[in-house]
């Protein structure tokens, strides 16, 4: 995809700091530098989110993510990660799927949960909007 820094990081013309990189997904450091040990991981194949992304990068980055934060947990010396993921247009900076990993230690002090304003509607109505049938 054009004018696609992610795009451009998996064909290797914009440099990045590799974490891991399997056939379907990278994973390297964020240069964003709001917090330490900020990671991305990536679907290889272009995705502008969640909606879009086939099934088999979706699992290479379910995947990837899963074996990066492993390693942060027992060989970096990390206490868990914060998984996070922006997918709604007005809020997504870069448009190709992606998944912000927060390596986290306790007392860090860090708070990664947004402030949300509170229930509109019931609970109950909430899930029988949502719930499949």
């Amino acid at each position: 995809m054009d004018d696609c820094v992610f795009c451009d990081i998996v064909r290797g013309e914009v440099p990045c700091r590799l974490v891991l990189e399997t056939d379907l997904a990278i994973c390297f450091v964020s240069t964003d530098d709001q917090v330490d040990y900020h990671l991305l991981v990536v679907p290889k194949r272009h995705a502008v989110n969640i909606l879009d992304c086939d099934a088999a990068s979706l699992r290479a980055v379910a995947d990837l993510t899963q074996r990066v934060a492993r390693h942060l947990v027992a060989d970096c010396g990390f206490d868990g990660v914060d998984l996070l993921n922006t997918s709604f247009e007005g809020d997504q900076s870069v448009f190709h799927f992606h998944v912000h990993m927060l390596a986290r230690s306790h007392g860090d002090g860090l708070d990664t949960w947004p402030r949300l304003p509170g229930r509109a509607i019931s609970l109950d109505e909430s899930w029988r909007r949502v719930k499949m049938k």
